[in-house]
């Protein structure tokens, strides 16, 4: 439960993609636990798809470490048949955002902290962006050609089906007015306080460089955020969505993808280690 800024005995930790209607991804979340009663955690989207399994992990979590941040993945968007909640878009969103509220943990929604630990001070942003298309296929000139290339080749993301933007015409126009509202948000941030930028789809292009189907990139951001690790002076950038762990580095500038991921990809590769990665000191230069 968020109880103030970060103190000097806290760390900064992150995680994404708990999918936790995979039971044995359900049992690794019953596990988790700070290290020190001022940790806080960053959770980086896609949780679960059914409104009360995510309310479950938040609330866990909550009650465990001194501050949780949570960003919306795409998963928690979708409207299930499974689900009870049959909320569409925005008020989906708003209503997790509430949920997330009476637990105590931080949104995007809700004024951004300041982390005053181990790396600090920075101000922690969670942001909620989408994505617009914009990372097409090779040989594609717009998000139309791109998205018949990727029909084509049989690589859909579910979102297409499940992920309804309502009351926006589409989830590019979704896009673009989350994008506005988050840049005015930055905008007014402190100056002088270095950030930590927290979403579930990648802020840049090149980590899906490394995407076994190219063409899965369509869903995975929008290239109207390349240059904001520089221009909101990030000192560090959590994601998630392509459950593929790894840091990568630009314009000096950390990129984490901090994601557990389905069972049978971390049954073959083994799970993070450590599952809750450090955001300060998190490792060396690159």
């Amino acid at each position: 439960m968020d109880r103030g800024a970060g103190s000097s005995g806290g760390r900064l930790y992150a995680v994404s993609d708990l999918h936790v209607a995979y039971e044995q991804n359900r049992q690794i979340v019953e596990g988790i636990h700070p290290r020190h009663r001022d940790d806080w955690l960053l959770v980086a989207g896609d949780i679960a798809e059914k409104a009360a399994d995510v309310e479950w992990a938040l609330g866990l979590l909550a009650d465990r470490f001194h501050t949780v941040v949570w960003v919306p993945g795409n998963h928690e968007l979708w409207t299930h048949q499974e689900d009870p909640v049959t909320l569409r878009g925005r008020d989906r969103y708003l209503h997790l955002v509430e949920r997330c509220r009476s637990l105590g943990v931080l949104t995007p929604e809700d004024p951004y902290r300041v982390w005053t630990g181990a790396g600090g001070p920075v101000t922690v942003a969670p942001l909620f962006v989408l994505y617009d298309y914009s990372f097409l296929p090779a040989g594609t000139r717009n998000g139309e050609e791109g998205l018949r290339k990727a029909h084509q080749a049989g690589v859909v993301c579910t979102d297409e089906y499940l992920l309804h933007p309502d009351p926006y015409p589409s989830r590019a126009a979704w896009c673009r007015a989350r994008l506005a509202y988050t840049r005015e948000r930055l905008d007014a941030c402190d100056p002088d306080v270095p950030t930590v930028l927290v979403n579930h789809f990648p802020l840049l292009r090149e980590p899906t460089a490394v995407l076994r189907y190219p063409e899965f990139a369509l869903w995975c951001g929008t290239s109207a955020t390349a240059d904001w690790h520089v221009r909101y002076r990030a000192a560090a950038v959590i994601y998630g969505h392509l459950h593929i762990p790894r840091v990568t580095w630009h314009d000096g500038v950390p990129h984490r993808e901090v994601s557990l991921g389905y069972p049978r990809e971390w049954t073959r590769r083994g799970k993070p280690d450590p599952l809750l990665r450090e955001v300060f000191p998190g490792g060396g230069a690159p």
